[in-house]
């Protein structure tokens, strides 16, 4: 495929392949970009968002609204792109190819609710004759970085609304899967899209990202990834709004009072769909003594009918790693945790660029397996004795992005709502669930900002405020 750069589709000599990670064939191939294509595709959008802020929210509306129905009628083509370059089975890739297009419907509603607010002035003292009142206006030229794990998803949570809220976008998607957001972009620009507003630069991060986040005519810089490249994106983009959506290590906390063949199935659901490659998978879970021993019993049970496979097989339920390395580094921290103290009680095995599906049992907080992001398809198990050690059990971690609990007691759970540090808090559900139409973000270090197209609409426009001085 070529890279959308410049109002027009560009090819270059220097290629990168895209390769499965099923078996290693090369799915397509894209124009390896550089830093001078980060100035044309800068240069280009300057000229797009002049040309999108003078178009009317419902003209926006009209585009957004295409390119949802579009996505909807070329739903099992999106998913089998995204199944085909990321690695994750059919059925998740169709999940992914609905929920983008509702991401881009929502969005499109939002181009039509830009509202501003009155300012009554004359609460203030010795304010007289003042009427006050404030615009949201687009804030320019929007960088969109995003990673592999939902190449066609999380393109559209930035591409969505800052289009809605009359921005240009550059869009960087990750270099192991980009196929799937060039393939958005010419939805886009088959529905409509000024083809200045909408870019898809691709190449490597090292190579053209810099470049790209910290030029000062970039107004907002929307990243999904992890930890360390967005703290990195933050050092160098300046003065400019970003939105941040890090890494986490998520916990599940269990109280005795609950079913464990329900948190078993909720707990295997969150923990291994696209093989534990989510940034909210469960992958602590912190179980109360009275109940340990039966919940990984039903845990155990369920994960082992996980069958792993051709991604692109009906029957498979978990596809592979999308880098050998990662499955690699997966396999050594499960056997240093072994090594440490705890109990392998399933899977674990590497094959190539699988991984099965692992539960380990005693692990001590300390281990690498459970205070840093496994981003894998392993799940450890650590005892605890009351609601306190588990919440400070929950909370003994830089992250805070997602976090569950499963209980029938309205005072435990509205503890864990109240005291744990998450951006996001399920109860009675696995870690890993998301209505896109919500505020989606973190605490601490798993990032800033909210994603979900109203509230990054929000995140994408510059509010002014008007002030008229009458007689």
């Amino acid at each position: 495929m070529r890279m959308h750069l410049g109002g027009e589709w560009v090819d270059k000599s220097q290629k990168i392949e895209v390769l499965s990670p099923y078996d290693g064939s090369v799915v397509d191939t894209v124009p390896k970009g550089d830093a001078n294509d980060i100035e044309t595709a800068l240069q280009t959008a300057e000229r797009g968002a002049k040309i999108m802020a003078q178009m009317t929210g419902f003209e926006r509306y009209e585009i957004l609204h295409k390119v949802s129905e579009m996505m909807a009628e070329r739903s099992e083509e999106l998913a089998r792109i995204i199944t085909m370059e990321e690695g994750k089975i059919l059925a998740e890739g169709r999940i992914e190819a609905t929920r983008a297009a509702e991401i881009i419907a929502l969005s499109a509603e939002e181009a039509k609710r830009l509202y501003g607010e009155v300012i009554p002035l004359e609460g203030a003292p010795g304010v007289e004759g003042k009427f006050g009142f404030t615009v949201r206006v687009p804030c320019g030229i929007v960088a969109g970085i995003s990673p592999f794990n939902f190449p066609l998803h999380l393109v559209c949570h930035k591409a969505g609304p800052a289009i809605a809220a009359g921005n240009a976008i550059i869009l960087k998607p990750a270099t192991d899967t980009p196929l799937s957001a060039l393939k958005l972009v010419e939805l886009f620009v088959e529905a409509g899209t000024p083809p200045e507003a909408i870019q898809c630069v691709t190449g490597a991060g090292s190579e053209i990202g810099d470049a790209l986040c910290s030029d000062s005519r970039v107004r907002k810089i929307t990243f999904t990834g992890s930890r360390d490249i967005g703290e990195h994106i933050c050092h160098v983009a300046g003065l400019k709004r970003v939105t941040m959506e890090l890494g986490s290590n998520s916990p599940l906390i269990v109280m005795p009072d609950a079913d464990p063949e329900k948190v078993a199935k909720a707990a295997t659901m969150s923990g291994f769909s696209n093989a534990g490659q989510v940034c909210i998978s469960t992958q602590r879970v912190i179980a109360h003594d009275r109940i340990y021993g039966d919940f990984l019993d039903a845990f155990k049970s369920e994960v082992e009918q996980i069958s792993i496979g051709d991604p692109l097989d009906e029957p498979t339920k978990m596809g592979p790693m999308i880098r050998e390395s990662d499955a690699s580094r997966v396999s050594e921290w499960i056997q240093d945790a072994v090594n440490g103290g705890a109990k392998l009680l399933t899977g674990g095995e590497k094959h190539d660029q699988f991984v099965t599906p692992a539960i380990l049992s005693d692990v001590k907080p300390d281990m690498q397996i459970s205070c840093d992001e496994v981003f894998g398809p392993a799940v450890g198990v650590t005892r605890v004795n009351d609601i306190d050690e588990a919440i400070t059990l929950a909370n003994d971690t830089n992250y805070g992005l997602s976090a569950a609990i499963f209980t029938e007691n309205i005072n435990w759970a509205m503890r864990f709502v109240r005291e744990v540090d998450s951006g996001n808090l399920m109860v009675n559900w696995g870690t890993q669930w998301r209505a896109d139409l919500m505020p989606y973000g973190g605490l601490k270090e798993s990032g800033m900002g909210k994603e979900g197209p109203k509230y990054a609409v929000e995140e994408m426009t510059e509010t002014k405020m008007a002030i008229f001085h009458l007689s």
